[in-house]
């Protein structure tokens, strides 16, 4: 199923994931000034934004990595006063922007790691009729693998606890465009069985993956709406996300380390 065909499936069903007014203070600084933000129950969100906006701290307040004030709804349960292993409890899967995978360890083993107790008989099954070069690859170190071969396992890692949702922090940066292209294959597929919540900074795999969008700047959400519709609209393109050919292939927001 398309990225469309699946958002067009969901039209009308409430959101997976609804934030409203998320607030993050560090050390008295203020780095969210209110979000909002859903998750459509089908399909792939992005979440967009220039560097520093605070897309990455958006993420880390979803999950309770960070103090946080708002509110975030996880199919319509309060979620705000839960730490993270709970929220990991409740079916959120977490791709980090680092991947996580342990190099010396095989495919089987670092999907292993990921089983949860109590969740019901992990999802092999799924992972592997969705990845099926995982299983030929099994005993493979995961050092050993492609950058996108490694995404594949990091997205496969949360899709065996039977989770509801997937957050995927900045899956293909610093990706050669042949891996980005492999990593957006595997994101598709994902999208498949599970929502996704992408932080990307590759437009072309925006366009290609999300059909929802949010923009964040300066700490607040500035923008939602469909993905493409913003991606064609030059200026509005220009404004929100600082580019004025998000319509080409190969547009990348920029891809420093943010807050």
């Amino acid at each position: 199923m398309s990225a469309a065909h699946a958002a067009d499936a969901a039209a009308g069903t409430p959101p997976l994931l609804t934030v409203r007014d998320l607030r993050v203070v560090i050390g008295g600084r203020h780095i969210l000034h209110g979000v909002d933000l859903d998750v459509a129950a089908c399909g792939t969100t992005a979440l967009l934004g220039r560097n520093g906006a605070g897309k990455t701290t958006t993420v880390r307040g979803v999950l309770g990595l960070v103090p946080r004030t708002g509110s975030v709804r996880l199919d319509g349960e309060e979620t705000t006063h839960l730490p993270t292993h709970a929220l990991v409890r409740r079916g959120i899967g977490y791709a980090p922007e680092d991947r996580g995978v342990f190099a010396a360890l095989s495919v089987a083993e670092n999907l292993r790691l990921a089983e949860r107790a109590g969740t019901g008989e992990p999802a092999y099954d799924l992972v592997y009729e969705l990845f099926p070069e995982l299983r030929t690859r099994a005993g493979q170190p995961a050092g050993t693998l492609s950058g996108g071969q490694q995404q594949m396992v990091a997205i496969a890692r949360t899709l065996l606890n039977g989770n509801r949702l997937i957050i995927a922090d900045e899956p293909t940066k610093g990706l050669a465009p042949k891996v980005v292209t492999e990593v957006a294959r595997v994101l598709e597929r994902a999208a498949e069985a599970v929502p996704v919540l992408l932080v990307e900074q590759n437009l072309a795999v925006v366009r290609r993956l999300a059909r929802h969008c949010v923009v964040v700047a300066d700490g607040r959400s500035v923008h939602r709406g469909p993905a493409a519709v913003l991606l064609d609209d030059a200026d509005a393109a220009r404004r929100l996300l600082g580019v004025g050919h998000a319509h080409r292939p190969g547009a990348v927001l920029d891809q420093e380390a943010e807050a």
